[in-house]
């Protein structure tokens, strides 16, 4: 017995002996391997070799970002894409199916997503329609063709009231306010229906207003939306107008007794100007002699812009002679109008365009026979040339029955929003 102890006595302590051993062997291999390996990579040449391995590698993913300039077009947008012309041709093809991305406009945002490990290139792009919504082109199952996705942006709208008295213009009243210069420009149209700007607003007359603006996640304002309600005090006379839909995407504005301030034509198709020549005779200040003139002129700076006065279509947008460049709409059977001594015309305006009254179509200028810069303004009624200023066009839409109770309780939704808001303001 005594002996079968001391004998496994002695085999435990000889594998201690051995595993201790094992164990300092493998250890110091261990410790020898890492100095073998930080010697390698000591070696100058491998690192050279490592470095210009790791310096070739390119990521999968690659992303192009650009905003479109004065002169640019969808093909030299994409010609300058490093990909076949296949490629090339099918992303052009995509972006003109979509109707609201035809028309490149300046400061357009495009954005290109590259896979570097497919023969195919662009897995998708971005176009962006305007400031709250963008077009999402990805690569259909079959890889061969784009589909596309509208996209809204991540948005948030708010209600903006604002209200001064007009110390100056209405445009330098509105500008001091913060109003955007488009929401000053449509609340001039709506009231260019009715309102000489020129001559029917005084000092110390005013102005209310409830308009959108959409604000982003930075809290920035990108953009702004419709007038929702106004008021223009002209001489202690309130010409308050409601927006109001009427009928399905028939959207107008109505005065407080539910009629339509829109007529067939605007009184002025210019906010800012001065009327510097009305219709009649008068000693022409070039040509020296007396003749009869067909137009009224609106003195304004260079540049300023020209609006359409009514729907149509344009039938002429070119030279004209002493008329300079000039814009003819024709509107409907009865009424024409002629815009002279253009600078320049506005963006797609050309012979058989259509255009929507209050439209930018040109900006002021003093081209042909002219002075100085200012638009010369024609209304044809029946191929006759007639005095604009003193032109009776009958008023739009009358709201009467079930329509007049729905704009009835939309106009009380917006007295009481009205009255909220000046609330928070003050």
């Amino acid at each position: 017995m005594i002996v079968k102890e001391y004998s496994i006595f002695f085999w435990l302590i000889l594998i201690t002996i051995i595993g201790t051993f094992v164990s300092s062997v493998y250890k110091k291999n261990q410790e020898e391997k890492i100095e073998n390996i930080k010697a390698t990579f000591n070696n100058i040449y491998l690192r050279k070799t490592l470095g210009e391995i790791t310096s070739n590698l390119k990521p999968r993913f690659t992303e192009i970002n650009y905003v479109s300039i004065s002169g640019d077009t969808h093909q030299n947008i994409i010609d300058n894409l490093d990909i076949s012309k296949l490629e090339k041709s099918k992303i052009l093809k995509s972006i003109l199916s979509e109707k609201s991305l035809k028309l490149l406009k300046i400061n357009q945002k495009f954005y290109f997503k590259f896979d570097n490990l497919t023969d195919h290139k662009i897995i998708e792009f971005k176009v962006e329609t305007d400031n709250k919504n963008e077009i999402l082109f990805i690569r259909n199952e079959d890889k061969k063709a784009f589909i596309s996705k509208k996209i809204k942006k991540n948005f948030t709208k708010n209600l903006v009231y604002k209200e001064t008295i007009m110390t100056e213009s209405l445009y330098s009243s509105a500008v001091k306010l913060g109003i955007k210069p488009n929401i000053i420009l449509e609340f001039a149209r709506l009231y260019g229906f009715q309102v000489d700007f020129q001559r029917d607003i005084w000092k110390n007359d005013s102005f209310q207003i409830i308009y959108e603006e959409f604000i982003n996640e930075n809290k920035k304002v990108v953009d702004t939306g419709e007038i929702i309600f106004a008021n223009l005090k002209l001489q202690n006379n309130d010409l308050q107008l409601y927006k109001f839909e009427f009928e399905k995407n028939k959207i107008d504005y109505f005065d407080e007794n539910g009629k339509s301030i829109k007529k067939t034509l605007m009184k002025t198709p210019i906010n800012g100007a001065r009327l510097s020549s009305s219709y009649g005779k008068r000693k022409h200040p070039i040509l020296g002699y007396t003749k009869m003139h067909t137009g009224t002129d609106f003195a304004a700076p260079t540049g300023t812009p020209i609006m359409a006065s009514g729907d149509g279509k344009v039938i002429k947008a070119g030279w004209c002679g002493g008329g300079g460049n000039c814009v003819k709409i024709k509107h409907n059977r009865k009424y024409q109008t002629v815009y002279a001594h253009m600078s320049k015309f506005g963006r797609g305006i050309k012979k058989g365009v259509k255009v929507k009254q209050g439209q930018i179509i040109g900006y002021v200028g003093s081209t042909g026979l002219s002075t100085g810069p200012h638009l010369h303004y024609e209304v044809i009624e029946n191929g006759k040339k007639i005095n604009s200023q003193k032109l009776k066009l009958p008023s739009g839409k009358i709201l009467k029955g079930s329509e007049r109770k729905k704009f009835e309780i939309s106009k009380i939704k917006i007295d009481v929003l009205k009255s909220n808001l000046i609330s928070k303001s003050n």
